[in-house]
């Protein structure tokens, strides 16, 4: 017995070692796999005596067919309810009250997750309640309709906003007949159709150790958390098959030609210009993921020509130039808020400037120095609380890698202009995209802007 204890704590040290020579991981945070292919990360930070307890799939709505839009959300609402260890939802409700847990879930596009935040005493505890909530949940027309009625309710709050319909519209122009793929909080009419077979469904696709990532941050002991771990959840059961490729997810079609529209909204007090393009992706062109933060941050500084252009001169009011790392469809935007009177010549500077994105001297070298710090710096902040930490990692984990977040920074230092350049006519200049105008009923009867805004 002393020697099968000796032999399994020589394989935890491996694995652990292995696992961090190959992801370069930063020297408080500690890595293993459990057998049925479970990986664990703790991150060991005693600057407060709080843990945060974290379980993350790759699941979202980039899974979700027409039926099942919105399901993954509705689903892990329901994952923090009843299960089988600790009871009914009322219950649960009272347990993680007495134990001080806060509480939290979300689903986005690629990544699905639940974690809570409580006193480090409780670890032990909160391990046990994470293993039961994601393994046993109990499933019933109780914790369906609560989970209904939080959905529905999300969703009306974000339809009182005229911007959610512009960025609804936007990513059906994007991704065409895929666009429900985009939107995790789904629509009404799948909300409402929800039945617990299908929620069965999602979680005997989706939810097994070999899909999962279970991270631990706070006052701990990476050796104690990780001997807990393997206690608790060695014997849950990977699945037998790679659910990506039973249910292959569909590739988005490139957009054909550029598309112009009009979103008309009596609430919309000002107008909002978006032009959207279909960006890299971790999948097909890492290399570009880069490139496109370097790019986004640099066009959005002070310096930059676009604001010069656009801002001082009093055409905009406000810009935004985005890219969303994804592994499946990275969009790139540039929202604009453009000044009211100035519509048509705010956007013809906008064309303009765009057609002068690869110009020799659109970009400085300072500028793509100052790009470089200000990510390092934002990457820094992000992993001060712990808290918010596992969730970037979550993020990375389920639309990169691991690997991608701790290299992150050295990638970064070797875009250079000739990288910016080649992104820009790769992804961007002379390349279809579509352009969506939030707009009153009354502005756009107005200044006639379906006269200017349209495809040239």
């Amino acid at each position: 017995m002393i020697l099968k204890s000796y032999i399994l704590m020589l394989l935890s040290c491996f694995v652990i070692t292995a696992v961090k020579a190959q992801t370069q991981l930063r020297e408080n945070i500690f890595s293993q796999k459990l057998p049925n292919g479970l990986t664990v990360l703790v991150i060991e930070d005693n600057s407060v005596p709080l843990v945060t307890i974290s379980m993350t799939f790759k699941n979202g709505s980039f899974t979700e067919s027409p039926i099942y839009s919105g399901l993954t959300y509705m689903y892990h609402n329901m994952l923090f309810r009843a299960n089988k260890d600790y009871g009914s939802s009322d219950m649960v409700a009272y347990y993680a009250s007495k134990s001080g847990m806060i509480r939290n879930t979300s689903a986005a596009e690629e990544k699905a997750e639940c974690h809570f935040t409580m006193p480090n005493i409780g670890v032990d505890e909160g391990l046990r309640y994470m293993n039961s909530a994601m393994r046993f949940p109990l499933l019933d027309e109780k914790s369906l309709a609560e989970a209904k009625g939080i959905s529905n309710r999300e969703l009306q709050v974000k339809e009182t906003n005229s911007l959610f319909a512009l960025g609804a519209a936007v990513d059906q122009h994007l991704w065409g007949n895929l666009y429900n793929r985009k939107r995790a909080i789904g629509n009404h009419a799948s909300i409402q159709s929800a039945t617990l077979s299908l929620m069965d469904s999602v979680q005997k696709r989706y939810y097994y150790p070999n899909n999962a990532l279970l991270t631990i941050a706070g006052s701990i002991s990476h050796e104690k958390i990780f001997t807990k771990v393997n206690e608790l959840f060695a014997s849950w059961q990977s699945s037998v098959f790679d659910p990506f490729k039973k249910w292959q997810v569909p590739l988005f079609k490139p957009i054909i030609k550029t598309q112009y529209f009009t979103v008309e909204s009596a609430t919309a007090t000002v107008p909002y210009i978006t032009l959207g393009w279909q960006g890299p992706n971790t999948q097909m062109d890492i290399q570009s993921t880069y490139t496109a933060d370097v790019f986004s941050n640099i066009v959005m500084q002070n310096t930059s020509r676009l604001k010069k252009a656009l801002l001082q001169s009093g055409l905009a009011l406000e810009i935004d130039f985005n890219y969303l790392t994804l592994r499946r469809g990275g969009p790139i935007t540039f929202m604009i808020k453009p000044n009211p009177l100035k519509i048509k010549e705010c956007l013809a500077e906008a064309k303009r400037q765009i057609n002068l994105f690869d110009s020799d001297d659109y970009i400085t070298a300072q500028q793509i120095a100052t790009a470089q710090r200000k990510l390092e710096i934002g990457q820094i902040r992000r992993e001060e609380i712990s808290s918010n930490f596992v969730n970037t990692l979550a993020f990375w984990w389920a639309s990169a890698s691991l690997n991608y977040y701790f290299t992150y920074l050295d990638n970064l230092q070797k875009i250079n202009k000739a990288d910016l350049q080649a992104y820009v006519r790769k992804y961007i200049k002379n390349k279809p995209y579509c352009a969506g105008l939030l707009i009153s009923p009354e502005l756009r009867s107005q200044l006639k802007t379906d006269d200017f805004f349209k495809a040239d």
